[in-house]
């Protein structure tokens, strides 16, 4: 796939945006990089013109320019009241990352997107404000106010999505749901939410680039399209289950790691409500694999034509692999 050469500038302008913001020593710094990644990913919404990006572009600056008006109007607070500007400011962050209760905005955002884009906003758009929520961790009112968003996100990303037929929403919702354990992470350890940000990255962007190349936007699509190959059979049901934590597969690694992490630091209750989250988004995703498992005997097609066929297919045994590394652990293991 050939991609504009402005598309291309855009994007690097977006890398530079994140770093400036995740690497300056001063707010005002920060700021900058949010705005410059903030003014780089709107012309990559808009880059092929139609309702539905042009819808998804105007909603994004809003939300994010009313997130940085928040930050400015902290800076001015600063002198009056410590506790109320770090609210502010985590306010801010959180209404940028898509958490609840702020997390409004995202689902219909991402049904805005291609799936290209969805990528960039699922992995790289959360990366600044994660780091800048991490320097925030060492007050107490932080650390409460970052838990009870985490929990509130467990559940809306949970119930947000049983009744939800588009794809793209339910990796919304999906998403959502991986950034309860994420900020749980945050007040733990900086390893770990970095840890648990790289596999959730893995995962998710193997499951959005396959979608991708059988353009597959709803569990209806999901349901018809033509299984030409065995490896795109079994990548689906992999692929998904491994999203939801589901051991052995990889999901379940950083999860697994999460849950020794809690109790090592008394985190019973908070880890009781992130893992009855995680029971229903296992539910979601059992509810789009059961029909699917059930509709894998090859049926004949009166419109052949119309059904995508997929276009790469030498990535899809490195798309199983990176969904499948937990059942190869027993063997590591074993051997070392």
């Amino acid at each position: 796939m050939i991609f504009p050469i402005s598309s291309i500038f855009f994007f690097f302008s977006l890398i530079m945006g994140t770093t400036l913001a995740i690497s300056s020593s001063s707010w005002f710094g920060a700021w900058i990089g949010l705005e410059l990644n903030l003014m780089s990913f709107i012309p990559l919404i808009i880059s092929k013109m139609s309702p539905y990006s042009s819808e998804a572009a105007l909603k994004y600056f809003l939300i994010q320019a009313l997130a940085s008006t928040l930050i400015i109007l902290s800076s001015c607070l600063i002198m009056r009241s410590s506790n109320l500007t770090l609210m502010i400011i985590l306010m801010a962050l959180l209404l940028k990352l898509g958490a609840a209760p702020f997390h409004f905005w995202f689902p219909q955002i991402m049904e805005g997107l291609s799936w290209l884009q969805t990528i960039i906003l699922m992995t790289i758009q959360k990366l600044a404000p994660m780091f800048l929520i991490s320097y925030l961790t060492l007050t107490p009112l932080a650390a409460q106010i970052i838990l009870l968003s985490a929990i509130l996100s467990a559940y809306v990303g949970a119930l947000g999505g049983l009744n939800i037929m588009k794809l793209r929403k339910i990796m919304a919702f999906s998403s959502i749901n991986h950034m309860s354990w994420m900020l749980v992470a945050l007040i733990i350890n900086d390893s770990l939410w970095m840890m648990y940000f790289f596999f959730y990255s893995i995962i998710s962007s193997s499951i959005v680039l396959f979608f991708h190349s059988l353009q597959l936007f709803s569990i209806s699509d999901l349901l018809t399209f033509s299984h030409s190959t065995l490896f795109s059979s079994i990548l689906i049901p992999i692929s998904l289950l491994s999203l939801g934590g589901l051991p052995p597969f990889t999901g379940f690694i950083p999860k697994w790691m999460m849950i020794q992490a809690m109790l090592m630091n008394n985190m019973f209750f908070p880890l009781l409500f992130l893992l009855s989250s995680a029971l229903i988004t296992l539910y979601f995703y059992l509810r789009i694999l059961i029909p699917f498992i059930l509709i894998l005997i090859p049926i004949p097609s009166y419109n052949l034509k119309s059904m995508p066929t997929f276009s790469f297919s030498f990535s899809l045994p490195l798309i199983i692999f990176s969904n499948s590394i937990g059942l190869f652990l027993p063997i590591l293991f074993l051997l070392f």
